[in-house]
C-alpha cells in the first residue's frame, strides 16, 4: 500500500473515533459518577434473614406439634389404661352380681338337697347334676334322683328302638344313646303284638299317634324347650300347643299342684294299693326330681300307695309332681347300673323313657 493511501485511513479511522473521545474528556473533566437504585441488585442479606426467620418459625411448629402428640399420646394411654381398669372393674362387679344372684338357688340347693340326705352318687358335667339318694323309707324301699339340667340337649324322651309301637328296656335305652341315668316315662297298651304309648306322646315337639284329649284321670307331663316341666290335663292341642312341649308322655293321675295335694282317684287308691313307684317332679328352681319305690310284686301287698309318695313329695320340698307307670316298669339306671330292684326280676320292656346326657 502507497504512503498515500495510508495517510487517508488514519484519518478516516480518527475522525470516526473523535466523538467517542471528546465524550471521555468530558467526562473526566466534569467529574461526574453513575449511581444505580439499590433495587437494581438482587436483596440477598433479607432474603436469608427472612428464610433464616420462616425456618426457625417452621422449627418452632414443628416442636409445638411434637409437643402435641406427646401429650395427645399420653392422653390416649391414659385413657386407654382408664378404659381397661374400668372394664376389668365392670367385670368384677358383673361377676359379684352374678354370684349374688345365684346364691339364693344355692341356698335353696342346699336346703333341699338337705332333706334327701347324703348323694349316694353324682354325675356333673356342663350338660347336666344328676344326685342319687338312698331314702330311709320305712315300708318300703325308696330312692330319689335330683337333676339340675344345664343345657337344652342334656334330656330327651325316646321311644322303643325309636319305632311307635316299639320296646325296650331302659337299661337297653341308656346304653343305645350312650346316656348318663334312664328313667321310665308313660304307660301303655299292647296291641297286635306290638306295645304302644298311651295317650297324647311328644317326642322332639312332635305328636307321635296325634293328640288325645284327657279322658278318665289321664295327664300329659314332659319339658319345654326352657327344660321346665310342663303337664296337666288338657282338652284341646291348642292347650297343651301353648306350653311348647318338647317332649312328654301320658300317665295316672297329678299328685301335686303348687305343693298342695291332689285328690288321688278312688280307682288309683287302691288298685293297687301297694306297688313299685315312678313319680316325675319339679322344684321352683326347675330342678327336677324322681322317685322311685321298690316292691316284690304287683298283687297289692308291698311298695308304696300314692299316699305316701304325696307325704314324701311334700316332705322333700317339690312343687308339681306326676305318677309314671309303675309296677314292673319301674325302672331306675345310674351310670350304667340298674338301681331299683324290679318287680318282675328283670327290667320290663317300654315304649316310653327319660334319657339324661352328660
Amino acid at each position: 500500500m502507497s504512503a498515500p493511501t495510508i495517510r487517508y485511513v488514519n484519518r478516516t479511522i480518527l475522525l470516526a473515533c473523535s466523538p467517542f473521545l471528546g465524550m471521555m474528556i468530558w467526562l473526566l473533566a466534569a467529574n461526574i459518577r453513575v449511581e444505580l437504585p439499590e433495587n437494581s441488585f438482587p436483596q440477598r442479606t433479607v432474603e436469608s434473614v427472612n428464610q433464616s426467620a420462616a425456618s426457625a418459625k417452621a422449627l418452632e411448629g414443628l416442636g409445638q406439634a411434637q409437643a402435641i402428640a406427646k401429650g395427645t399420646g399420653k392422653s390416649i394411654q391414659k385413657q386407654l389404661k382408664l378404659y381397661n381398669q374400668t372394664n376389668a372393674d365392670m367385670k368384677k362387679i358383673a361377676s359379684l352380681a352374678s354370684t349374688q344372684a345365684a346364691r339364693p338357688y344355692q341356698i335353696y340347693d342346699r336346703r333341699i338337697t338337705s332333706k334327701l340326705g347324703s348323694p349316694a352318687a353324682t354325675i356333673r358335667s356342663d350338660k347336666l347334676q344328676a344326685q342319687l339318694f338312698y331314702l330311709g323309707t320305712q315300708n318300703f324301699r325308696s330312692y330319689a334322683l335330683k337333676i339340675k339340667l344345664k343345657k337344652e340337649d342334656a334330656v330327651k324322651l325316646v321311644l322303643g328302638n325309636d319305632k311307635h309301637g316299639g320296646a325296650e328296656t331302659t337299661l337297653a335305652a341308656v346304653n343305645r344313646y350312650k346316656a348318663a341315668v334312664g328313667v321310665n316315662a308313660g304307660g301303655f297298651a299292647d296291641s297286635g303284638g306290638k306295645r304302644y304309648p298311651l295317650s297324647t306322646t311328644v317326642v322332639n315337639r312332635k305328636y307321635i299317634g296325634g293328640f288325645e284329649a284327657t279322658y278318665k284321670d289321664l295327664f300329659f307331663v314332659g319339658l319345654n324347650g326352657d327344660n321346665k316341666l310342663v303337664g296337666g290335663q288338657f282338652s284341646s292341642k291348642e292347650q297343651l300347643d301353648a306350653l311348647g312341649p318338647k317332649f312328654g308322655a301320658s300317665f295316672v293321675p297329678v299328685l301335686l299342684k303348687n305343693g298342695q295335694k291332689t285328690a288321688i282317684p278312688a280307682k288309683w287308691q287302691n288298685s293297687p294299693k301297694r306297688a313299685p313307684r315312678t313319680v316325675i317332679a319339679s322344684y321352683k328352681d326347675d330342678q327336677l326330681l324322681f322317685l322311685v319305690a321298690d316292691g316284690y310284686n304287683e298283687k297289692g301287698s308291698s311298695g308304696a300307695t300314692l299316699a305316701e309318695m304325696q307325704i314324701l313329695l311334700q316332705r322333700y320340698g317339690a312343687l308339681d309332681a306326676y305318677n309314671l307307670d309303675g309296677g314292673g316298669s319301674t325302672s331306675l339306671v345310674f351310670n350304667g347300673r340298674v338301681i331299683n330292684n324290679p318287680s318282675d326280676g328283670q327290667l320290663r320292656k317300654l315304649p316310653t323313657n327319660f334319657l339324661f346326657f352328660k
